[in-house]
């Protein structure tokens, strides 16, 4: 697959062959250098400082699922960008929010989304969202040697299952270990406060709207207590990436959208800035 300067335009024998419908095993063997988990890194001491993202939290709903992100990045004890994007669509039925190392996580998900791709153009159908679940899981396998210098990548992978005819939600650690989450699920630093927060308001009855409301909710809580994670920036006019997947396909929210929904929730903390309260019984 190397250059060739006095080639006549054809292309190497190894596009041309038959060979298996997953783009990383054609990687795997004609290229493996292009692999991000193949890489390695120069000798160093102590923690390599990479900016990183933070907290990504998701919902079911009758219909569909709700996937969200904030935007902050950190690299250590500062803030390196306000206004990352953390949520991508996979393919048309699914998507990802990324926590982890902010460059390979973006990375992973540009591979991932061209595995997909690749699998649809070379089997004539689209990978079961099982399918998806499983390929991503083997890509995160394949960032542990990255993970264990602390380069580490856990998104979280949410998508509409045709076939079951619902959302479902897939987490992830960093060695590639995969657990469907049922009704509501989060990642990154934030996350223990944005799944306290939306265990306690999470309802199996949502309305798309409803769902869409709970996860900026979730958000907000994260970084009320979590340094990591960022709010709603009223002055920026920064606000988090939500996205939903339902029978119609992936659809990210936009900003008049998303900013409606962070402002009516800023109001409402202004009276009670904790948050909703859910019944004792």
């Amino acid at each position: 697959m190397e250059a060739n300067t006095r080639s006549t335009g054809r292309l190497p024998a190894a596009f041309l062959t038959p060979g298996s419908s997953s783009f990383m095993e054609f990687l795997s063997a004609h290229a493996p250098g292009m692999l991000p988990g193949n890489r390695s890194l120069p000798p160093v001491q102590g923690a390599v400082e990479a900016p990183h993202g933070t907290t990504i939290v998701a919902a079911t709903f009758p219909g569909g699922v709700v996937l969200a992100g904030d935007r902050r990045a950190t690299m250590g004890n500062m803030i390196a960008q306000r206004d990352i994007e953390k949520v991508f669509p996979a393919d048309e039925y699914s998507a990802v929010g990324i926590a982890g190392t902010a460059g390979l996580a973006v990375e992973m998900v540009k591979l991932f989304q061209l595995e997909l791709e690749h699998f649809e153009k070379v089997e004539g159908a689209q990978l079961s969202l099982e399918g998806k679940a499983n390929r991503l899981s083997t890509m995160i396998r394949g960032n542990l040697a990255m993970a264990m210098q602390g380069l580490a990548v856990v998104p979280l992978f949410a998508g509409y299952d045709i076939d079951r005819e619902k959302g479902r939600i897939f987490s992830y650690d960093v060695t590639g270990g995969r657990s469907e989450e049922i009704g509501y699920a989060a990642t990154g630093s934030g996350s223990i406060f944005a799944r306290g927060s939306m265990k306690k308001l999470y309802r199996d009855d949502l309305t798309e709207q409803q769902a869409l409301t709970l996860v900026v909710q979730a958000l907000y809580d994260a970084a009320d207590d979590d340094s990591a994670t960022g709010g709603p920036d009223m002055a920026r006019r920064i606000y988090p990436i939500v996205t939903v997947i339902t029978d119609e396909g992936f659809r990210k929210l936009s900003d008049a959208e998303s900013s409606d929904i962070a402002r009516s929730i800023v109001e409402h903390r202004m009276e009670q800035p904790d948050g909703p309260r859910a019944a004792l019984l």
